[in-house]
């Protein structure tokens, strides 16, 4: 550690010796499932309590309406829980945006409620990853950066949703105008047991397609019929024809039907695209339009698409390759070797990066097991994690940009 300035060690001190463990088993002693809208509203107002101690105004800000698509092919309204939005010293010289989830995988009736300490000393329990932990050490950074005479020269927003697990449809456009005019972004999900980073991410697309058609008995008159699971069947295995290296489509369900002796007149189609560029998006989208149309004409049956592709590619460009370089030096400065590579996931980096914002989006502690009873918190590495948030941000404090 010795490339730190005395001001940097000072800063680096203060985030350790936050409270941090204590925060994470707080919060994750909530059930925070994402449509779990009481769980959410008390880590919200956990969150604010703790995010108080920083200048700045804090607010919780009221979803954006997200419809969705029930099982009989209507759409309704989905209810969500309110999001976190912190604005301090908007004024400053360079500006940067922090971003976390409250909300996790795991649903008031799930079964995995509970932490517990596992014989390797890693803490065990829903969310305690992803990402109470990463917020925890969010909140420990700023803090400490607080404390700093340098502290004047940056300004940031922090955006905590309620959503993310779910693609964040009721928070994007709170985290798009957030991310408008800032010089970075560090969002706070979770790295790799090993520390490891993650790199460039593919995108993803999210698809209800309601087929409709006419039901007759199955026995006297089936042919007087238009079979929707059928119609459904085949779009299915058509859009499944696009897979590519570079293209993944999962048709995951098909919902509708009915007794034995009636043809089915409805049926709703679930499909998730993960494409790894835009050009795939293009092509996904096609190919989409291209099989219900031919679909919807050869199964004599009418056809809606719901959905799209909410999450864009992440590649790597020359401002994150930029970013990733100041994280890594501030790694190295501390005596972590700081790495990443690629991944298949989708987070809220993606759209961040999406508008033209460089992004690490793995800050958060190291973990692993995610969307799994068996997730599990590295707890020495919250102070390890934020230390290197705290020197990240304080660097580019001091430079003015990355």
């Amino acid at each position: 550690m010795s490339a730190l300035s005395p001001i940097e060690r000072d800063v680096i001190e203060r985030a350790q010796a936050a409270p941090m463990l204590a925060q994470v088993e707080r919060w994750a002693a909530i059930n925070s499932g994402t449509r779990n809208l009481a769980g959410l509203a008390r880590v919200a107002g956990e969150l604010a309590d703790a995010f108080s101690t920083l200048p700045g105004n804090l607010a919780l800000v009221a979803p954006a309406p997200v419809e969705t698509v029930l099982s009989d092919g209507s759409v309704a309204a989905l209810d969500h829980g309110r999001h976190l939005h912190l604005k301090v010293r908007p004024e400053a010289p360079v500006q940067i945006l922090l971003t976390g989830h409250m909300d996790t995988v795991y649903g008031a009736d799930h079964p995995f409620q509970t932490m517990r300490w596992q014989a390797d000393g890693a803490l065990n329990g829903p969310g305690v990853a992803d990402m109470k932990g990463g917020l925890s050490l969010m909140l420990a950074a700023l803090d400490a950066l607080e404390a700093s005479p340098l502290a004047p020269r940056i300004g940031y927003e922090v955006v905590i949703d309620s959503d993310e697990e779910t693609g964040s449809f009721s928070s994007s456009g709170l985290l798009m105008a957030a991310a408008r005019g800032k010089a970075a972004a560090l969002t706070y999900e979770p790295a790799l047991p090993d520390g490891t980073l993650a790199g460039a991410r593919g995108g993803t697309g999210n698809f209800s397609i309601v087929v409709r058609g006419r039901s007759a008995h199955a026995g006297r008159n089936p042919d007087d019929g238009r079979n929707a699971i059928l119609a459904a069947a085949e779009v299915a295995l058509r859009l499944a024809e696009a897979r590519s290296p570079r293209l993944s489509v999962n048709p995951a369900r098909i919902e509708g039907g009915g007794p034995n002796n009636m043809v089915p007149d409805l049926a709703v189609l679930r499909v998730n695209f993960r494409p790894k560029d835009h050009d795939e998006i293009a092509r996904a989208q096609a190919h989409i339009d291209a099989t219900v149309a031919w679909v919807a004409k050869a199964h004599d049956v009418a056809i809606s698409v719901h959905g799209g592709f909410n999450r864009p590619p992440k590649p790597i460009d020359p401002g994150a390759a930029k970013l990733f370089g100041v994280v890594k030096q501030a790694g190295a400065d501390l005596g972590l070797d700081i790495g990443w590579r690629d991944t298949g996931g989708v987070c809220d980096g993606n759209n961040i990066a999406a508008a033209g914002v460089p992004v690490v989006d793995t800050m958060g502690a190291r973990g692993g097991a995610i969307h799994s009873p068996d997730e599990f918190l590295i707890v020495e590495s919250l102070p390890e994690r934020a230390a290197l948030s705290a020197l990240t941000i304080l660097r580019i404090a001091e430079k003015g940009h990355l």
